[in-house]
């Protein structure tokens, strides 16, 4: 029996003697060391020695079945979020077999069963929802296109009709840009050279000082942990073979974003300091706001690629930054 509940469905055995709450997540499922020696009615010592076994003789490789996990507990009166380490089907079903193999072959066969129907649902979801993404866009780019006729008819006004264009512009724009993403097309274009300004670290640590002091944020904030902070500042204006690795106004800013946010160099507000700072270097370069006196990126954009940043994997840097850079370029009207 399974009862979805958004990413996760709850697995009873044929006995009705195990439910544990499984983790669909990769195109796998996912259960801890806990959730396996409730599944198998078994101790979690004995399912730790049989992990460790499994390992340990190369059967399987570790990093590529294990996960870090955050979970919420209720310890007392209070809930505390936890990490703990979490095992992928391939791990499940090596116990399984270990402690018992009846209950490992019922729960691989329905684990199967529940990955082909959550694959197919959401491939299903991700074609509606291009298919949607695109007509969308091809709805605003007829629109623009009726907008602009609109603009020689005499019964508007010329602020009226530019007023209209430049909306539907706006929205056109950043529609392309995910029609881009969607289509792995993404490119760095419209960038502005970065000039011969350069953001040195003393002023960066000065103005995260003016931030904790004018807002009253407490000691721990901007309390540098490493160096972490100051390579993040270096990174930005690296070269190679004479060459800078980032150009650009742009790209310096969306991987200075990236950098703070990822390497946690601060005690509290990593990710309130690598937005503020994001804002500040944009407005040092007088690039903050486009030719309309606009921000180029709004700030719940901004707040919101802050934190994509944050649960992002390392390998979706580049196409995290593109994203930003195209938010913020001269292509943003």
């Amino acid at each position: 029996m399974t009862r979805p509940v958004d990413n996760i469905v709850i697995y009873q055995s044929d006995d009705d003697q195990s439910q544990v709450e499984v983790r669909l997540r990769d195109e796998t499922v996912w259960l801890s060391q806990a959730q396996m020696a409730v599944l198998f009615d078994k101790d979690s010592d004995t399912i730790g020695l049989h992990l460790k076994n499994i390992y340990h003789s190369g059967e399987l490789g570790e990093p590529a079945t294990t996960e870090d996990s955050s979970v919420v507990r209720q310890e007392g009166g209070r809930q505390v979020r936890r990490t703990i380490k979490v095992y992928n089907l391939d791990a499940i079903i090596s116990v399984g077999y270990r402690v018992n193999s009846k209950k490992g072959t019922q729960f691989r066969i329905w684990a199967s069963h529940v990955l082909k129907q959550y694959l197919v649902q959401g491939y299903v979801l991700n074609e509606q929802k291009l298919q949607a993404q695109q007509q969308k866009l091809a709805d605003l780019r007829q629109a623009i296109a009726l907008s602009s006729r609109l603009i020689q008819q005499k019964d508007l006004t010329a602020a009226e009709s530019q007023g209209i264009l430049s909306i539907l512009e706006k929205y056109s724009h950043a529609l392309t840009i995910l029609d881009d993403y969607d289509h792995q097309r993404l490119q760095v274009t419209g960038i502005q050279q970065a000039g011969q300004l350069k953001i040195s670290y003393d002023e960066a640590i000065q103005q995260i000082q003016l931030w904790r002091k004018q807002e009253k944020l407490g000691e721990l904030f901007g309390n540098e942990k490493d160096d972490s902070f100051k390579s993040s500042l270096e990174t930005i204006y690296q070269t190679f073979d004479g060459k800078e690795l980032y150009p650009s106004i742009e790209e310096k800013a969306a991987n200075l974003l990236y950098f703070i946010v990822k390497n946690h160099s601060f005690s509290d507000g990593n990710k309130r300091i690598a937005a503020a700072l994001f804002v500040w270097f944009l407005a040092r370069h007088d690039y903050l706001l486009n030719t309309h006196g606009e921000k180029r990126i709004a700030d719940n954009a901004l707040v919101a690629f802050t934190l994509l940043i944050a649960e992002s994997k390392p390998e979706e840097k580049e196409t995290i930054v593109k994203v930003i850079i195209n938010l913020i370029n001269g292509n943003n009207p």
